[in-house]
C-alpha cells in the first residue's frame, strides 16, 4: 500500500474508533486528529461520521477545518455521514456542506416497500471502473445504515438499489466517499479500504 501517514479527522463521528480498528487490521496505524497541519501533511485522509449533518459541519467549523478539507490534494475518503459532508448541501438540517463533490444529499422517502432508515446488507452495483473498485466481486454486499442519500450521478462509481439507485461509492478528483460502513462490511469493506490506501 502507498499509505504512509493516514489521519482520521476528528469531527465527532462515533464510528471513528471502529474505522481505526479496521485500518489496524490492514496493518495501518492511523492517527486521530483535528489539527489542520497534521491533516494537510497526511498521505491519506479519512472523514468518518455517524450522526447528523448540522453538528458534523459545526464540528468542522469549530475546529477550523472547513477550508483545510476543501483544499486537500491527497486521497480523501468520507465514510457514511463523512461522505455526505463532501457534497454541496444536505437537506438534513438544510445545511451547506464542504462542496468538494457536486450534488445534494436528500432524505430517503419511505413507502410500502422501502423502510427508513435504510439498514442492512445490500449489493453494490458497479457503475464505472476505477482503481477504488479493483478486485471487487460482482456480488459484493456491504452494510448500510442511513436515512439520507445522494442520487446516482457522474461521481458515482457504485450504486445500491433501494427503491431507486442511490450512490454507494463516489469519487470526484481526489475525494472519495462510501455511504455504507466499510469497517462493518467484512472482507468487502477491508478490500475497499485497502484500495483507497493504494490510491
Amino acid at each position: 500500500m502507498s499509505a504512509t501517514d493516514v489521519v482520521l479527522v476528528d469531527a465527532g463521528g462515533t464510528n471513528i474508533g471502529s474505522v481505526r480498528y479496521a485500518l489496524e487490521r490492514l496493518g495501518v496505524d492511523a492517527r486521530i486528529s483535528a489539527d489542520a497541519g497534521q491533516i494537510r501533511a497526511a498521505s491519506h485522509v479519512i472523514l468518518p461520521g455517524v450522526g447528523a449533518a448540522v453538528p458534523g459541519m459545526q464540528r468542522l467549523r469549530d475546529s477550523g477545518l472547513v477550508e483545510t478539507m476543501q483544499s486537500l490534494e491527497q486521497p480523501v475518503l468520507g465514510v457514511c455521514l463523512g461522505m455526505q459532508l463532501l457534497f454541496e448541501h444536505s437537506d438534513e438540517g438544510n445545511v451547506a456542506c464542504l462542496g468538494v463533490i457536486p450534488g445534494r444529499v436528500r432524505r430517503i422517502e419511505a413507502d410500502a416497500h422501502r423502510r427508513v432508515p435504510h439498514m442492512g446488507w445490500n449489493r453494490l452495483c458497479r457503475e464505472r471502473d476505477d482503481r477504488l473498485l479493483e478486485r471487487l466481486a460482482e456480488d459484493a454486499f456491504t452494510y448500510f445504515v442511513h436515512s439520507y442519500a445522494v442520487a446516482r450521478s457522474e461521481s458515482t462509481l457504485a450504486s445500491v438499489d433501494y427503491g431507486a439507485p442511490l450512490s454507494a461509492i463516489v469519487r470526484h478528483r481526489n475525494y472519495c466517499g462510501m455511504q455504507f460502513h466499510p469497517e462493518r462490511s467484512s472482507a468487502v469493506g477491508a478490500l475497499l479500504l485497502k484500495n483507497f490506501l493504494c490510491l
